[in-house]
This record gives structure tokens, C-alpha cells and sequence, in this order.
């Protein structure tokens, strides 16, 4: 297999491994284990792994804190929401732009992992 395409499938899937969240399992893990199995060995998947665990964790901190408002104000729900849907679709177009060998760098991030 050419280095490059592979290089690609691995950011690829590290950030589609943020839809691990579909299967109960937190959504930072899935990029969390693929940027640390390849960071070294593909400069596109350390680079694409900080951005999907900054997005990922970013989405889980919108979530959590809509939940109290969800009680308080009946208005986190929205948030909740917009964030679940967001994440969702940024992470879709994250993966298809990183199978096409280019970088992607998601919206409304915090940039927590440099």
C-alpha cells in the first residue's frame, strides 16, 4: 500500500473514531488511542489527532455543561442538541477531508492539546 494513502486512512480514521461515542464509549477515546499509536509515524495523524481530541473534548464540555441547563432553564437541551448534531457532521467532513490528504482544522474548538 502506498505510504501516503495509508498515511491518509490513519487520519481518516482518527477522526472517524470519534463516533466511538455512537457505542457508549466517550468520543476523545477513539482519536485519543490512534494519535498516540501513530503520532510518530504519520505527521498527519499527530496532526489530525490533536484536532479531533480537541474537537471531541471540546463537544464533551458544551454537552456537559448544557446538562444542568437542560434543569434549570429547559434550554440546554438546544445546546445539547446542536452540539451532538455538530460534532456529528464536522467529524464526517473532518474524515472525508482527511482522506483526501489534506489537514483539517475544526470550528468552535477549544485548543487544548497543542
Amino acid at each position: 500500500m502506498d505510504p501516503s494513502k495509508q498515511e491518509n486512512d490513519w487520519a481518516m480514521i482518527t477522526h472517524l473514531s470519534g463516533l466511538c461515542s455512537a457505542i457508549g464509549i466517550p468520543s476523545f477515546i477513539g482519536p485519543l488511542i490512534c494519535w498516540l499509536i501513530k503520532k510518530d509515524e504519520y505527521k498527519k495523524v499527530d496532526l489530525a489527532g490533536k484536532e479531533a481530541l480537541n474537537f471531541q473534548l471540546s463537544v464533551l464540555i458544551v454537552q456537559a455543561l448544557s446538562v444542568p441547563l437542560i434543569f434549570i432553564l429547559g434550554l440546554g437541551f438546544v445546546t445539547f442538541s446542536v452540539a451532538a448534531i455538530g460534532g456529528l457532521v464536522y467529524t464526517i467532513i473532518a474524515a472525508v477531508t482527511a482522506s483526501k490528504g489534506e489537514n483539517y482544522i475544526y470550528p468552535f474548538t477549544f485548543r487544548m492539546i497543542k
